[in-house]
């Protein structure tokens, strides 16, 4: 039986060169039979956390904040596997990932946590113009550590800093066999 996977893409470009990654990991995930949902999320409508711990994930969205994470809620909830795809933002997140994923904390709020644990799992996809990913590795590691989530790994493309310039990139492969292979 396949799997639901949740994409959340958050390059701000739609073309570039970590969404050439989402392609080449959706490509393998669904000749691999798996169902995959992405968001990308420079065209949504999101807030950042007000940090309020206000949030209840037993409300159909946990979030106080009404807006388009209304639709990445279910979504997550009902994965089996999320995927985080970013360009490197000064050794981090893009700004809209890194919103999305503090977002996301509402879903561990209230009487259930619908977030940790769970039986999933995740995977990086990043592309950046230098090949620095430690900072966001360690970061990404202890995600899912904390979440309780099998780390799937990650796909790290680096020296790709023009758009375009990942075609014939190896990481591409990485991504679509990432996919295949879940």
């Amino acid at each position: 039986m396949g799997k639901q996977i949740v994409i959340l893409n958050g390059s701000p470009r739609k073309r570039g060169n970590t969404s050439a990654l989402v392609e080449a990991f959706t490509q393998g995930a669904q000749g691999a039979g798996h169902t995959v949902t992405t968001f990308h999320l420079d065209s949504m409508n999101l807030h950042g956390c007000k940090g309020c711990c206000c949030g209840d994930s037993g409300r159909e969205c946990p979030c106080v904040q009404k807006d388009d994470m209304a639709a990445i809620y279910p979504a997550v909830k009902g994965c089996d596997v999320l995927v985080l795809a970013s360009p490197l933002y000064y050794w981090n997140l893009s700004g809209q990932l890194r919103m999305a994923v503090d977002r996301l904390f509402a879903l561990e709020e209230g009487a259930e946590n619908l977030l940790r644990g769970h039986g999933r799992a995740c995977a990086l996809l990043m592309a950046a113009g230098g090949n620095d990913f430690d900072d966001m590795v360690r970061y990404f590691d202890n995600l899912t550590v904390h979440l309780g989530w099998k780390n799937l790994g990650h796909v790290l493309a680096g020296g790709v800093n023009d758009l375009g310039a990942i075609q014939g990139h190896p990481a591409l492969e990485q991504a679509r066999e990432l996919g295949a292979n879940l």
